[in-house]
């Protein structure tokens, strides 16, 4: 709990915030008044294209406030669509828009309905001692490898986004599981929050994914197909975080440091208990979870619910089960080791009604903050649009007069840069209607390979290429989704300035993996021919 110290400096600052920008709000009003009064149309042209750049910078200024992202994209959007107004290119009806989006894009989401049961599943998981006995098991096995806990994390990340296909599950989940044992293990903030944010993203690219489910319905193709070709880029993508991990903990050890060579020494006799605890339930759960989303058995939403159900069976089973290691003997809790501590300590922890009032109200606080951003979002975007947000951006592709390869770059570029300030889905409705036609007429010479897929090669390796571009729409600041996600839940120490610095490696890998496909298509291509080409 915050003293009254902490509190005061909070509200004084919170305070100063106020009174720098009131006065710019009472100064810009007047000014956009007076200056429609005028005859200076010229400013006034200026300030209307200028305003969606503004509404970015901002975004980007507030963000560093410490004030709740949902507060700031909800102001921004009230403020900016009220200055619309007086520059006569937003109307006051148009904020009546804002519910049917909202409802749209969260309420009626069928895809968002899985987050809350993933959500609960990974804090009853974190809350009861399930996440953390489980990542010191696989410390335990992968003891001899640099970045052991870093590495497990980003693997679970990247299983659970890859079932899921769903962004906020995979993040929430990872970070109420795994955030609070990487730092007490002292990791460095930005690794420990950069590794899992990167990990949750792949589940927008490996299949089943809802992006590429939604690309090929706008393309028209054959979303096997498009599935097959993400899935080798979506490996690959995978296989360079856990490479940058693995150098990052060899060659900077404070930054993963691993846990003490006697609390990670057990023995091969003592093993049984340690994977029949920590790791087997868990896992089984876990992969009971995946399975049944990969086999087509249940929905994202379904597998949502019965693992929160299996998360709270776990919780009253693991205790029980340690108690019976303590009570037969085969762990002995007089010795002094770490799995004898590890056994302890979960048969010392029943599942009592204190614990499921402590995980519904986190799990609750979470789930609100999740969907109160994405109705801010869903505003901040509506009003950035309609004050020709998108119209700025394509207006450059239309001055550019370029080739095949320098259209596709700027196109890709574009894609990156939207990624900034836009939600995937609406870059997605922006850019593929628009050029994914126009590309697949380029001519990219003997580059571009003739595998047997109806001609589509080239759409197939621009999708592709736009779904490994939007990898960074989730983690680019200041509109970076799984960015959004983690602070709202992470512990109050975690600041957005480490969760920027952390995401930075991995988008530089992002980049390279899309660089790659771009010179080697066969990456995109070849699994997709081998399976479904003629």
């Amino acid at each position: 709990m915050k003293d009254s110290s902490t509190i005061s400096a909070s509200s004084n600052g919170k305070t100063w915030y106020f009174l720098l920008i009131l006065p710019v709000v009472v100064i810009v009003g007047p000014l956009v008044a007076i200056t429609l009064a005028s005859e200076e149309r010229e400013f006034i042209d200026i300030l209307i294209e200028a305003l969606p750049i503004l509404m970015f910078v901002t975004l980007a200024m507030f963000l560093f406030t410490g004030y709740p992202v949902a507060f700031v994209l909800g102001g921004i959007a009230l403020n900016f669509g009220l200055i619309g107004y007086f520059l006569d290119v937003f109307s006051l009806i148009e904020f009546f828009n804002f519910v049917p989006r909202i409802w749209g894009q969260a309420a009626e989401n069928l895809v968002l309905v899985a987050v809350p049961t993933f959500v609960y599943m990974g804090v009853m998981m974190e809350r009861s001692g399930i996440a953390e006995d489980l990542l010191y098991a696989v410390q335990v096995i992968l003891r001899r490898v640099p970045g052991a806990l870093a590495l497990a994390v980003t693997i679970m990340g990247t299983i659970l986004a890859a079932m899921t296909g769903i962004i906020g599950a995979s993040v929430t989940m990872m970070t109420a599981m795994a955030l609070p044992t990487m730092l007490r293990q002292g990791y460095s903030h930005a690794l420990a929050t950069g590794c899992i944010a990167a990990s949750g993203t792949l589940g927008i690219l490996i299949p089943p994914s809802i992006m590429l489910i939604i690309m090929a319905d706008l393309l028209s193709v054959s979303v096997g197909t498009l599935f097959m070709a993400a899935l080798v880029p979506g490996l690959f993508l995978a296989a360079l975080y856990l490479i940058y991990i693995v150098l990052t903990a060899t060659f900077r050890p404070r930054m993963a440091p691993p846990l003490p060579k006697d609390m990670l020494h057990v023995p091969m006799r003592k093993m049984p208990p340690l994977l029949l605890v920590a790791f087997l339930p868990p896992a089984l759960l876990l992969g009971l979870v995946k399975g049944s989303i990969l086999f087509g058995w249940a929905t994202p939403s379904e597998a949502g619910a019965v693992g929160a159900f299996g998360a709270v069976l776990l919780a009253f089973i693991i205790p029980l089960m340690a108690k019976g290691f303590l009570v037969t003997g085969m762990v002995n809790a007089e010795e002094d080791g770490a799995l004898e501590a590890m056994i302890v300590k979960a048969s010392n922890r029943p599942l009592r009604w204190s614990l499921v009032r402590e995980v519904n109200y986190n799990a609750a606080n979470t789930i609100g903050m999740i969907f109160f951003i994405v109705m801010a979002a869903t505003c901040f975007a509506y009003v950035f649009r309609s004050l020709g947000g998108d119209d700025v951006v394509s207006g450059l592709i239309l001055k550019a007069g370029l080739d095949s390869w320098g259209l596709l770059i700027l196109i890709l570029t574009i894609v990156f840069v939207l990624g900034f300030f836009l939600d995937w889905i609406e870059i997605t409705l922006i850019i593929l209607p628009i050029f994914a036609p126009l590309v697949a007429g380029f001519d990219f010479g003997d580059h571009v390979p003739v595998l047997g897929l109806n001609g589509q090669e080239v759409t197939f390796w621009f999708t592709i290429l736009v779904a490994v571009n939007l990898q960074t729409s989730f983690l680019t600041p200041p509109f970076g989704y799984a960015l959004f996600y983690m602070k709202a839940i992470a512990p109050e120490e975690v600041h957005i300035t480490s969760i920027y610095k952390g995401i930075i490696p991995f988008v530089m890998l992002q980049l390279f993996a899309l660089i790659v496909t771009l010179a080697f298509p066969g990456l995109a291509l070849m699994l997709a021919w081998y399976v479904y080409g003629i």
